[in-house]
């Protein structure tokens, strides 16, 4: 009997597998610290916004999203003409693979970077290169070694999700100057609104300057809409024309757009999350550390911890945390099979998850 068969490679794409949701179990409290989701939820004036619309669910939202587009031009000081909106960066990620791809093609992502980068490239019929990374961090020389005349597109994710590392912005630019002009340099920025470095930027500049940049960014990690399903890219105006052309004419919601209008504009609400989050990823990682375990230095809203090979494994870890109602992220999709990514949570989470690592190593 005859049925529809996939295209070629599709079924050789790993599905993506996402951080595992907790159990609630009768009178033990759960943590759900393995999805880097932000323990403070949206702005108060996000959830209003958002409430505000529910009486007019029947109309289609507004196809270009151009009142969120011009509430991220006022934010960033752009051209909203050069901004695309989508369901989450994931869908623009993917728009990106289907512009620029083909069978035949090359497409570059580093060791451990996100999961949708390989899964966007195979989906079109390319072939995704994997460039080393020195340190869990990306190595640009190893990214330009990869390069042949098949590739058109790099991923770069920065800051990198799992590892939390990031590559200073002269690092990025020596990327982009060392690229063929033909290729696209995709900047994925989900987590720069948790960095603090000096060296580091976005890639706005690198995106306003060159015909062959794009930067995406999500409303998922600091503003906490996660739920809504809402990102955004700033790119030439000949990639934005291009992208615009097979985009769903509603790929954003009405509720989405307001909701992520709101947060945008509510500045406080992102700064003391930040704070908040650098306060205590420093505290983790230094906690964390006295236990004799290795927390590689992140500058976004997680910690990538390593466990020993052999006795106190990631896997053995895993389970006692689990146990004991504290969910983190297991590694081995990303070939980290002896580490453990952990959301940054609220102030009982961060102890809680210090106190059972601390049991744990002395086998209590």
């Amino acid at each position: 009997m005859s049925r529809p068969v996939p295209n070629p490679g599709i079924l050789d794409i790993a599905p993506y597998t996402p951080g595992k949701s907790p159990v609630a179990e009768p009178g033990r409290k759960v943590f759900k610290l393995s999805a880097n989701e932000t323990p403070f939820g949206p702005s108060p004036k996000a959830i209003e916004a958002f409430k505000h619309v529910a009486d007019h669910l029947e109309d289609y939202p507004e196809g270009t999203s151009r009142v969120l587009r011009e509430a991220i031009g006022r934010s960033f000081g752009l051209d909203p003409n050069r901004i695309i909106c989508g369901a989450g960066s994931d869908e623009i990620l993917n728009l990106l693979a289907h512009t620029y791809l083909g069978q035949g093609d090359e497409a570059i992502s580093t060791t451990h970077g996100f999961l949708v980068y390989p899964i966007a490239t195979m989906a079109v019929g390319a072939k995704n290169v994997v460039a080393r990374e020195a340190n869990l961090t990306c190595d640009v020389d190893a990214i330009l070694k990869a390069v042949t005349p098949r590739t058109k597109l790099v991923w770069l994710a920065n800051p990198n999700n799992p590892t939390g590392t990031y590559v200073p912005f002269d690092e990025v630019k020596r990327l982009r100057a060392g690229l063929p002009s033909h290729v696209l340099l995709v900047l994925d920025a989900a987590y720069c609104d948790y960095v603090s470095r000096n060296d580091y930027e976005m890639g706005i500049e690198l995106v306003a300057t060159t015909e062959n940049t794009v930067v995406t960014h999500t409303f998922s990690k600091i503003h906490g809409l996660a739920a809504l399903r809402i990102g955004w890219m700033f790119g030439p105006e000949h990639i934005i024309d291009a992208v615009n052309r097979i985009r769903g004419p509603f790929n954003v919601s009405t509720p989405a757009m307001y909701a992520a209008v709101a947060a945008i504009e509510d500045t406080a609400h992102q700064a003391m999350s930040k704070q908040f989050t650098e306060t205590w990823r420093n505290w983790l990682t230094e906690e964390i550390g006295k236990l004799g375990l290795k927390v590689t230095p992140s500058v976004a809203n997680f910690v990538l911890i390593h466990f020993p090979t052999e006795g106190k494994t990631a896997d053995a870890a895993d389970a006692y945390l689990t146990k004991r109602g504290l969910v983190l992220r297991a590694l081995k999709n990303y070939g980290l099979p002896h580490s453990l990514r952990m959301t940054i949570g609220t102030e009982e989470a961060n102890r809680l998850v210090v106190e059972a690592l601390r049991d744990f190593m002395a086998g209590k």
